[in-house]
């Protein structure tokens, strides 16, 4: 996988330079659209350098008659925030996903897409993301949430990232009791009591310092996200747990959308496939490289009984959530299954 991301990107990259080294040397063009693109995400974090390459893209396919300006660090608003201002088209873009449409659109069967141990692997998230379960749900977020999902970008597996109080995590019955920062929607909570946590919600811009003092003893997020943001620093262990294959979704306005020519919409989504190709990309290699950087910065790494917590998570979902909700997890566990099944 990371061999052939890594040809594809490096194709992409040989193409734009060229493109844009020869866009340069002509005059600059009055953009008939300026479009924001708001993110909570610092600039060296693979979301953020993904959506300036997206930016990029759209620029040399539109011939600079449409550009997106990048607002990182939470300029604009906080997660909820530069949600909520895309579906009421105060901000014209931001990537959003599944366990944030389930809140705040409100579109809770959605949360499904965003639950523990829901996805085998990547090529299993990308059959369901872009299948026929996806654009269902897609479908429902533009009708009922004013919002248009233009991709789906990879995030990385998320693990357990705990401190020294928590002590060493194994099982689901090692977490008893643990606070484990999650971000603040309904479906996040889930998953944390899925593990078998205390899930506590924190802002991501605060979770530094929560970890810090004591506020949470852990969190879970991908390895470059922990990187980029130092959680290593104020944490003692990594518990290899996998247990949710975190994505984005970049969303515009759909009355936004709606009123883009045709031949800009092609260029967005076509930008935003390559803003993926570079997203996927950075995160693959940053997962396959960053164990070894942990380790060397002290932090124990822990291979858990995985089998253990994906029971404890199947449990806590056939009890705790609608007959229905739990019957389309199984259908999302299932899809592609007969090719593991040979």
């Amino acid at each position: 996988m990371i061999k052939k991301l890594t040809v594809l990107f490096f194709a992409l990259t040989l193409v734009f330079s060229l493109a844009f080294a020869v866009s340069a040397q002509e005059e600059e063009v009055e953009p008939d659209y300026v479009l924001t693109y708001a993110d909570v995400a610092s600039p060296n974090q693979p979301q953020v350098k993904a959506a300036q390459t997206f930016a990029a893209a759209v620029k040399e396919l539109t011939d600079g008659k449409v550009v997106i300006e990048i607002a990182h660090s939470g300029t604009y608003a906080d997660q909820t925030g530069q949600i909520t201002g895309v579906m009421r088209g105060q901000i014209d873009m931001a990537p959003a996903g599944p366990e944030w449409f389930a809140d705040l659109v409100p579109l809770p069967e959605i949360s499904v897409l965003a639950s523990a141990y829901a996805y085998r692997d990547i090529d299993h998230l990308y059959q369901v993301m872009n299948g026929p379960i996806g654009k269902r749900y897609w479908n429902q977020v533009r009708e009922q949430g004013n919002m248009v999902v233009l991709d789906t970008w990879y995030l990385g597996a998320r693990q357990l990232n705990l401190t020294e109080s928590a002590g060493e995590v194994r099982t689901p019955e090692d977490l008893e009791g643990v606070r484990l920062r999650m971000p603040g929607s309904a479906a996040w909570l889930d998953v944390g009591r899925a593990l078998g946590a205390e899930p506590t919600p924190v802002d991501f811009g605060e979770l530094y310092t929560a970890l810090d003092t004591g506020t949470v003893e852990g969190q879970d997020n991908p390895l470059p996200t922990n990187r980029a943001q130092n959680f290593h620093e104020v944490t003692d262990s990594i518990v290899l747990t996998e247990h949710f294959l975190s994505v984005i979704n970049p969303t515009i306005n759909a009355d936004l959308w709606e009123e883009l020519p045709e031949d800009y919409k092609q260029a967005l989504t076509k930008a935003a496939r390559i803003g993926r190709m570079h997203m996927n990309y950075m995160v693959l290699q940053q997962e396959a490289e960053l164990l070894g950087y942990f380790s060397g910065e002290g932090l124990n790494i822990i291979y858990p009984d995985k089998d253990a917590f994906m029971e404890n998570v199947t449990e806590y979902y056939r009890e705790n959530q609608p007959e229905e909700w739990f019957e389309n997890y199984q259908e999302i566990q299932e899809v592609g299954s007969e090719m593991y099944s040979k």
